[in-house]
């Protein structure tokens, strides 16, 4: 805990009244009932107090939020590591110290915070109210604040941080989560989300500075104060006619009449996929009325992350059937994702995943590139990107296209931060992207989008359609040119972070200590690399080419039979992840081969380093 704030005589006698019998938790106690103005989250620690739940206390107030893959995510709720005003207010205090420190242009650059739809009743907690508790922090200190009036795309936060030239940006969101999370994404002034050492420089200044400031609680702030602008009509015209750069067949569009279905999955993507459909010159898509509108509580899907498949897109297929449209476009909550199905002709759909999609978007964008490019451009300033537990497909089709293909670390922190590097350098970006459905198509927005990414595909569609191909045909077609690369990603959820841990740790200790294992069942193994310590037995030096991310578990196995298979941690959810992707030349076409064979892998690699039954983990639920 920070030390701003330190018990004083004030309410001395009830914490010794209420005393838990520990000095640590004594104080945590006392700081929330002091600090903490919203009622429905001090009842629930006066709750928990007065009924002797002490080891819950010491969960909620005892441990803080750290940086993640995607910032600061946790569930909603009273407690120091859970989302909530008080956090929030300690959060951004922490950042307006650190962008103090880094900035002497602060107040005159300013800030951009925007936020999504989420809320808890229980908690009295919605992105909002914690968006006007983030502005008002900022205002109260003199800092004008770009203030989106309503909800936003996630994309819009970054985008607006680059053409405002704000210092930084917030976007209140859990994207994906659960409907009980929330979360406080951070990008720098590049446009990317934030990376070591900001994050953790962050850190320390929140904790420098815990017990709220004067000011901090006036979330009326943003509708009283000279210092907020909103900046939501600049932003979204300015998006939507930047998006047209990465728009090729305008007059396809304009004249086709194959339909799209879309389904914001009850988040912020409705009105600004329309936008974008319109702004590539089609007709609208059609709504799934059901999700179009925003809802907290996501009440037509059990999860609301579009990548569990087909579960989960049931009411826009059914839609989509019934309408005759042959592709769905399904954008996440905070529509930075995007999932894709396709009706093929024997009336099943076709969920594409993300490698499958990402296959796709590269072999387009490049295309694109290459019919569009000047006479004298060079195939070799032109890059594509990926994280590292994400398709090689884009490596193959580089080296045979003559482009460059990079790895990232897993989290688009890490791309954004790199494309915004070899821009700088005079580098063309054509695409990026992560396993998890997330694209960058163009450089506009230096994070993943499902907005441009839903307008995208659509054109791709509607090209393909004029050549009587569909998606999938084509991404045959990409496979036969540059290999297979089948994949296969899910995760186990376990919500005890020692077992994780032991997990790993056997890894690294398998048959002697400090030996990482040889073989999984029958498969040799070539190579490893693992992230957490900075080791990679196919260097020379033994040491990982990608940055060392120790506060996360990642081992990658690389096999001879041409399979490379990843182990690692969430950043956002209690899953162990595994990423297996068998990697075949152009020559080896037996799809059905190369399937079995990665299936035999993954079991053996779930028997032998997972050990699912001996560890009480929980498989991903079909």
């Amino acid at each position: 805990m920070g030390e701003c704030g330190a018990p004083g005589d004030v309410n001395s006698n009830v914490l010794i009244a209420r005393s838990t019998g520990d000095a640590q938790l004594d104080k945590a106690v006392w700081q929330w009932l002091n600090w903490d103005k919203n009622q429905k989250t001090k009842e629930q620690i006066e709750s928990l107090l007065q009924n002797g739940k002490h080891k819950e206390l010491r969960d909620r107030l005892c441990c803080r939020l750290t940086f993640g893959t995607a910032g600061l995510r946790s569930a909603m709720g009273a407690g120091f590591c859970y989302i909530n005003d008080l956090t929030v207010i300690q959060s951004t205090q922490g950042i307006y110290k650190y962008l103090e420190r880094c900035f002497s242009d602060f107040k005159q650059r300013g800030f951009v915070v925007g936020y999504d739809t989420r809320g808890q009743v229980t908690s009295n907690c919605s992105s909002k109210k914690l968006a006007k508790l983030t502005a008002a922090v900022l205002l109260a200190k003199d800092v004008p604040v770009y203030f989106f009036s309503t909800y936003v795309p996630t994309p819009f936060v970054p985008y607006a941080v680059q053409q405002l030239k704000a210092v930084a940006g917030v976007m209140i969101t859990a994207s994906h989560n659960r409907k009980e999370d929330n979360g406080y994404k951070v990008y720098w002034e590049n446009g990317a989300q934030i990376t070591s050492p900001h994050d953790k420089e962050i850190i320390k200044c929140i904790e420098e500075c815990v017990e709220p400031w004067n000011g901090s609680w006036n979330e009326n702030l943003v509708d009283t104060s000279p210092l907020r602008q909103d900046p939501l009509k600049k932003i979204c015209d300015c998006y939507m006619e930047d998006l047209r750069k990465i728009c090729y067949h305008r007059e396809l569009n304009v004249q086709t009449n194959l339909k799209f279905v879309h389904t914001s999955f009850h988040g912020v993507g409705h009105d600004y996929v329309q936008l974008a459909f319109k702004a590539f010159g089609f007709h609208p898509p059609i709504p799934v009325p059901e999700q179009k509108d925003p809802d907290p509580d996501f009440s037509t899907v059990k999860c609301p992350n579009p990548e569990e498949g087909e579960s989960v897109l049931e009411l826009s297929l059914r839609l989509a059937e019934k309408e005759n449209a042959e592709v769905v476009v399904a954008t996440d909550p905070d529509a930075d994702r995007l999932a894709v199905a396709e009706q093929q002709e024997n009336g099943c759909w076709k969920v594409f995943t993300g490698n499958e999609l990402a296959a796709l978007f590269g072999w387009w964008m490049f295309s694109c590139w290459k019919e569009n490019c000047s006479q004298d451009a060079d195939v070799k300033n032109v890059y594509m990107l990926a994280t590292t537990v994400s398709s090689k497909i884009l490596r193959a089709i580089a080296l045979k296209e003559g482009f460059h293909f990079e790895e990232t670390l897993p989290g688009f922190k890490w791309i954004g931060s790199r494309v915004k590097d070899l821009l700088d350098n005079g580098k063309e970006v054509l695409f990026a992207f992560e396993e998890s459905i997330g694209f960058m198509c163009g450089t506009s927005v230096l994070d993943k989008d499902g907005v441009s990414a839903a307008v995208v595909i659509a054109e791709m569609a509607t090209y393909l359609e004029g050549k009587n191909l569909t998606l999938a045909q084509k991404l045959i077609e990409v496979y036969e040119t540059y290999g297979y690369h089948i994949s296969k990603t899910s995760y186990f959820l376990c919500y005890d972070p020692p077992t994780i841990k032991r997990i790993f740790e056997k890894l690294r200790n398998f048959d002697a200590p400090q030996s990482y294992p040889k073989f999984c069942g029958i498969y040799n193994i070539l190579h490893v690399r693992d992230i957490t310590t900075g080791y990679d037995s196919s260097q020379p030096n033994k040491k990982s080419v990608l940055p060392v991310s120790k506060s996360s578990q990642m081992i990658t196995f690389t096999f001879q039979n041409g399979c490379v298979a990843t182990l690692r941690t969430s950043g956002t959810e209690p899953k162990i992840k595994y990423y297996a992707e068998m990697c075949a030349l152009p020559e080896q076409s037996d799809r059905s081969v190369l399937e079995e064979d990665l299936q035999k892998l993954i079991e053996a690699l779930i028997e032998n380093f997972l050990e699912p039954d001996k560890n009480g983990l929980t498989w991903r639920s079909a």
